[in-house]
């Protein structure tokens, strides 16, 4: 099989390949650029588990970054275990057809516990005594102290949260570049989230995001140029284009009006009890699952749901076999935002009874994607003095919470998930092997390596 490197620039699409992105722009000049038509739902871990399967949702389960699991009756985000994906994985059938193919898995989701030669994803030290520290996870274990005394800690704070920059994805590319050195894979896939954060932040606005652009243009140029020059294909694409949205939408609140949704109060503030509900949604991006635990009041759900502002598609049984969403994961509704908006899974009435995990960055224990978490609270000047001393406070080995993240949604001005777009903003499939300047669908990534390999 042919050594062949894929790029997943997270964000990435034409509308940003310019002035500020030269190397992209004499790179797709040369070699040009195809769109891929948005899949539904246009989230990270939905569209990598296409891009590596060639199925969609209905089969590979993956309907979401989270869903409401039926068993458990808990919201979870962001799981990590390959074992989630049902179906088989592009490397898995090279192995198959090659026993000497090799695959490195550099922070692509799904990471841990793929059948893969070696990989590498963020997971933090969650210590007794309350701290998170910077840490990841690495197969095989050795490599993740090889690449930390090579290269430093993970810069875990980086990768998320409102201090993620460009320091992150640079660890990540210095990283795959150092296990292509030591151990020569055939296939790297590897995943760089700088764009994610400043799109999210900003919108498309060029007068606040020219500088991380040029930052990421300036990292995919030295990996192109690097993997080139060890005789790989490349392909760089993205997963989704992210475009600017100013509505955010507070299903639970809505459903809390209702008297739908179940609180339980802890030291005077709010959790949602999920289990005990009788309807409430798992908010990701500008798609949402609802979930009705009371089936009676099913139709009665959809009324209200009808009555919402902001909603483009509302799909029921029927309408989820339209979009391959027909999976035991998926909400028994799914909601589409218009363009204009996006879901919090905000269901507190009351900001003083937010849960304490509202105001910290906390992926995993909240019920619900939470783009705010990279924001500082602009209306507290003596934010970052506060930052400051529950660092010396971490640093001494006190107990302490970063707990400076605002509940203000209107400050993210970029979204994904719909499949609406226009095709500016489309994610991008380029590559230095194959001719491109056509139209694909997500599916047809899976394909299209699969050439880059055996061509």
């Amino acid at each position: 099989m042919k050594k062949t490197t894929v790029i997943d620039v997270v964000g990435l699409s034409s509308s940003l390949i310019g002035e500020h992105t030269p190397f992209l722009k004499q790179y797709v000049a040369q070699h040009g650029l195809s769109t891929i038509k948005p899949m539904f739902p246009a989230v990270t871990t939905s569209v990598q588990s296409t891009y590596l399967t060639g199925k969609l949702p209905n089969e590979h389960g993956i309907v979401g970054n989270g869903w409401y699991d039926r068993t458990d009756c808990e919201v979870k985000f962001w799981k990590q275990s390959n074992r989630l994906v049902e179906s088989e994985k592009l490397y898995e059938k090279a192995k198959q057809a090659d026993p000497l193919f090799t695959c490195a898995k550099m922070f692509w989701w799904y990471n841990m516990y793929a059948d893969v030669d070696f990989s590498v994803t963020p997971r933090p030290n969650y210590l007794s005594d309350g701290r998170k520290l910077p840490d990841c996870y690495s197969h095989p274990a050795s490599l993740r102290d090889s690449l930390q005394k090579e290269l430093g800690q993970f810069p875990l704070f980086n990768f998320w949260g409102p201090n993620a920059n460009i320091k992150s994805s640079k660890w990540i590319a210095d990283a795959s570049i150092m296990v292509d050195r030591w151990h020569h894979p055939t296939l790297q896939l590897i995943y760089l989230p700088h764009l994610d954060y400043c799109l999210q932040k900003f919108g498309q606005d060029l007068s606040k995001i020219s500088k991380e652009l040029n930052e990421i243009d300036s990292l995919v140029e030295e990996l192109v140029r690097y993997f080139e020059s060890e005789g790989s294909r490349v392909i760089i694409l993205s997963e989704y284009g992210i475009t600017n949205v100013s509505k955010p939408i507070h299903l639970n609140r809505i459903f809390r009006q209702q008297g739908w949704i179940a609180i339980r109060e802890e030291r005077g503030l709010e959790l949602l009890d999920a289990g005990a509900s009788k309807v409430f949604a798992v908010a990701d991006h500008q798609v949402a699952h609802v979930y009705v635990n009371d089936a009676s009041i099913i139709n009665q759900a959809r009324e209200v749901l009808e009555s919402v502002p902001g909603l483009e598609l509302i799909l029921n049984r029927e309408g989820k076999r339209d979009y391959f969403m027909q999976h035991e994961r998926s909400g028994d509704f799914v909601l589409m935002a218009d363009k204009d908006s996006w879901f919090t899974y905000y269901y507190w009435m009351d900001d003083a009874k937010a849960p304490d995990f509202a105001r910290i960055v906390d992926i995993h224990r909240k019920p619900g994607y939470d783009p705010v978490e990279m924001f500082t609270d602009p209306e507290d000047k003596l934010v970052m003095l506060k930052v400051a001393w529950k660092l010396l406070k971490k640093k001494l080995g006190f107990r302490y919470l970063m707990d400076v993240i605002p509940l203000d949604a209107t400050l993210v001005k970029g979204s994904h998930g719909r499949v609406t777009t226009d095709k500016d903003y489309h994610p991008v499939f380029i590559s230095n092997f194959e001719a491109a300047n056509k139209e694909l669908e997500a599916v047809d990534i899976y394909s299209l390596i699969w050439n880059h390999l055996n061509s």
